[in-house]
Parts: C-alpha cells; sequence; structure tokens
C-alpha cells in the first residue's frame, strides 16, 4: 500500500498537503518532486525492493520520465528480462520496470502487464501526464480536471 499524489503546475505545498493527508497509507518514506509542469508525491510502503534506491518519485537517468505508482505487476521479473539489453536497471523493484516499459513501448506496455496499480508517469520532454490504473480498478484512482489543473491521488 502506498499513496501517490499529483498535480499539473508547480503546487509543492498542495502535494505536501496531500502527502500528509495519505502518509498512513506510506510509512517508509514520503517525497515530492517538482518539474516544470508538474508536482509529483509518494507515500512509500517498501515492500519488493525496501532499498532508498527505489523511493519514488522516480526517474529516468536522462529525466525525461518520472513516475509515481502504487500497486504490484505480478509479471514485472519476465518484463525486466525482456527490458534488459535496453537499460542497465539499479533497483530491484517493479517501478523501474514500469518506467522502462514506458520509454521503450509507449502506451502499448499496459498490454503487457500482470497486476493492480495506479500510477502516473511525466514526460518531461513533452510536458504530458500517462495517468493510468488496473482495468479492475482494484486500486483506484481519482482524478479531477479544475481551472485548467489536474489533481490526481490513489488514497
Amino acid at each position: 500500500m502506498c499513496a501517490i499524489n499529483g498535480a499539473s503546475g508547480i503546487k509543492e505545498a498542495l502535494v505536501r498537503e496531500m502527502n500528509e493527508a495519505t502518509k498512513h497509507r506510506g510509512p517508509d518514506g514520503s517525497l515530492v518532486r517538482l518539474g516544470a509542469a508538474y508536482t509529483l508525491g509518494h507515500n512509500r510502503l517498501a515492500v519488493i525492493d525496501v532499498h532508498k534506491r527505489s523511493d519514488q518519485p522516480m526517474a529516468s537517468p536522462d529525466g525525461r520520465y518520472v513516475i509515481v505508482f502504487n500497486g504490484e505487476i505480478y509479471n514485472f521479473r519476465e518484463l525486466r528480462k525482456e527490458l534488459k539489453h535496453k537499460h542497465h536497471f539499479v533497483t530491484d523493484g517493479d517501478a523501474e520496470v514500469l518506467l522502462v516499459a514506458y520509454s521503450v513501448w509507449g502506451e502499448a506496455m499496459l498490454s503487457r502487464l500482470r497486476g493492480m496499480f495506479a500510477f502516473a508517469i511525466i514526460d518531461n520532454e513533452h510536458d504530458e501526464v500517462f495517468l493510468v490504473r488496473d482495468q479492475i480498478g482494484i486500486k483506484p484512482l481519482y482524478y479531477s480536471l479544475e481551472g485548467g489543473g489536474l489533481f490526481f491521488h490513489l488514497s
């Protein structure tokens, strides 16, 4: 159980408030990351890779993509094997696999995922947000479009 929070634009105070309100979902760490067109927050419950290297929001090595993720990708080890020739993995968790899968396959990655999840991936190059939840909605994702902005959280 983790919590993901985010907003378009630079809204650090708001996302920190969202993290505070959802801290019960992730007692192992709380981080906020600012970008030019977004603010992401994450409260972490460390399960698969408990090392700090798996803290989120997590960025790709070139900084283009940033992810906040909650859930479990059951087939992440198989996906990792398929992607290992494209990326040197530094974590043992599924969040990094999602980040690399998106950078390689884009939205087509969704057909390969098995699990329960909600995540947001920011593309800094195109100022885009890829906001996803599993097909059944086991990990509910709430979002709002208000005043020209996007706000989201999983609680």
